[in-house]
């Protein structure tokens, strides 16, 4: 076994990471044999690879496989993973564990679920240091405290004493990069760190990234799926497809002047901030009319302080018959909470809320029933959505039959409208678990149509899809807006999204909205100085995908 010393002191233009000719079984009985088969590329001292490709194409198992991560069903078949030149592909846990955290680190997606909760943030940086270092108490409380400073966390003291619930997303992620930093490791592998952050949040984490892995010269392995995260940061990229290695090379060559079929398809699939004006009809009657909306909760701690939150406040908006309103923000500016409200999942606390001519916002629950099929709703996540015991088609008709439509007249609409949301029949028969992310979302969609609403509410309905799957999506409701001449009212914190699908935008932050009006105006010209930093902060705002 190479001297860890010596390894230190290698080679500095040697590469930190070889992947060479790597093979990853999969368990018998899939649709392919391989996670991954002959894919190679390498990490250099102060370079960022993006791995990217669509959901299924490998790009976790690889780091998985290269940080000794992978579970027993996913053996590695072939190839070698050489970290700074020393094989460790079937390298012994214990071995493995040595190089945790020491030359190598790990970001995951979710910091939530990757930290300990009944543990502080300080105790779990230190338990990297307790597990690898002689360091004393004194040492070991003075080095994560420098690491909290240098991921520009603010009070570090009240940082390291408090449990990942009392921080926010952007808060916990940064925790989760000084516990891989904090050992100066060669390698940092980064898994879709941003994905569930805001777009000011990720702009952050991004530069944070970035600037640590300057100062350091650490090599980063980027995943992700987000090519705007990839125009931002990346110096080389690799694409996947199915676990096979498509195409690798400079950002610009990749991004701008993509060579395989596969990666053209992805390029053109990404959204652009599209700044032309969506023609729709001013004179056609309003389906929704929200005036001085609000929304207030009453939050009460352990210790009996009580504060008023104001999830939504002096909300005003309208949407037309065959208009989109899109409504944009970050994590907590109110935007879901609106939705809500309107849908009644949640009451008001004050404001109107007009479905045509009827106010629904003081209606009672046995009142607001009738009228509870002209507002449908499509959530984020599809799988959550669906009864995982029910078939599609049982789930679809259930809506109509409740109000009253004959079972055989109900499955004749279901499969009317599975064609027009591009799927088969066949489906009618298939439980969810049995189709993928992007197929659930049309179901899902198609279940809403069910209705014949008056109005369509998206909930961060594609942020979970992959690019490609995204665009469909974004297209099919567009179409759907089209064809049906139905409002909709479209929830998103994907500025690129927005900009596809909305002929008006409304921006909130804390409750409020803070600018209004045509789509192209806001996108051309914000007025508000959040919404220009929101627009700012969007990763590859100006890069020209596939130019």
């Amino acid at each position: 076994m190479a001297d860890p010393k010596a390894l230190r002191g290698a080679d500095p233009g040697a590469p930190i990471l070889e992947v060479q000719d790597l093979g990853i079984a999969l368990p018998s009985g899939g649709d392919r044999t391989t996670a991954v088969q002959k894919v190679s590329f390498t990490v250099g001292r102060g370079e960022i690879v993006c791995l990217v490709g669509e959901s299924g194409s490998g790009k976790s198992v690889i780091a998985q496989g290269v940080m000794g991560l992978l579970p027993k069903q996913l053996p590695v078949v072939a190839g070698r993973i050489l970290l700074q030149g020393e094989d460790i592909t079937h390298a012994p846990l214990s071995r493995l564990r040595e190089l945790r955290a020491t030359r190598m680190g790990m970001i995951f997606q979710e910091p939530m679920t990757a930290l300990n909760p009944v543990m502080t943030c300080g105790d779990q940086i230190d338990e990297v240091l307790r597990e690898h270092t002689q360091l004393s108490a004194g040492e070991r409380r003075e080095k994560v405290l420098g690491i909290v400073r240098e991921v520009l966390l603010p009070d570090p003291e009240r940082m390291v004493a408090s449990y990942p619930h009392q921080l926010s997303g952007g808060q916990r992620q940064r925790i989760m990069i000084a516990m891989a930093l904090v050992l100066d490791p060669v390698l940092l592998i980064a898994d879709e760190p941003t994905t569930a952050l805001d777009v000011t949040t990720q702009a952050q984490i991004l530069k944070l990234v970035l600037d640590l892995q300057r100062r350091h010269g650490t090599g980063v392995l980027f995943i992700t799926h987000d090519f705007g995260v990839v125009a931002e940061i990346a110096h080389r990229v690799a694409v996947l497809r199915l676990g096979d290695l498509v195409e690798l090379g400079p950002k610009d060559e990749v991004l701008r002047r993509p060579g395989h079929d596969y990666t053209k398809m992805l390029m053109a699939s990404v959204p652009t901030l599209r700044t032309e004006a969506r023609l729709a009809d001013a004179s056609a009657p309003l389906v929704l009319t929200v005036k001085s909306l609000a929304k207030t909760y009453d939050d009460k701690s352990w210790f009996g302080k009580r504060r008023t939150v104001h999830a939504a406040k002096d909300v005003n908006f309208e949407i037309r018959r065959g208009q989109t309103l899109g409504i944009v923000g970050e994590s907590g500016s109110g935007k879901s909470t609106v939705a809500r409200c309107v849908v009644r999942l949640v009451d008001p606390t004050g404001g109107s809320v007009r479905l045509g001519s009827d106010e629904i916002a003081t209606l009672s629950p046995g009142a607001l029933r009738p009228l509870r099929r002209r507002v449908q709703i499509v959530f984020q996540d599809p799988y959550r959505s669906l009864n995982p015991r029910r078939t599609v088609g049982e789930a679809m008709i259930e809506g109509p039959m409740n109000y009253g439509l004959g079972r055989d007249a109900a499955l004749a609409k279901a499969r009317e409208l599975l064609k027009l949301v591009r799927m088969d029949e066949s489906a009618m028969a298939r439980y969810p678990h049995q189709f993928s992310g992007g197929q659930r979302q049309r179901i899902c969609i198609a279940r809403a149509l069910m209705m014949e609403p008056e109005l369509l509410i998206a909930d961060e309905a594609v942020s979970a899809l992959d690019v490609s799957v995204q665009a469909q999506v974004l297209k099919l409701f567009d179409e759907i807006r089209t064809r049906l001449h139905i409002a909709m009212l479209f929830i998103t914190h994907d500025l690129r999204v927005a900009s596809q699908v909305c002929d008006m935008l409304a921006v909130m932050s804390k409750g409020e909205v803070v600018e209004y009006g045509p789509a192209h105006r806001i996108f051309n010209a914000p007025q508000h100085a959040y919404t220009q930093a929101l627009f700012a902060a969007a990763p590859g705002r100006d890069f020209a995908f596939g130019a």
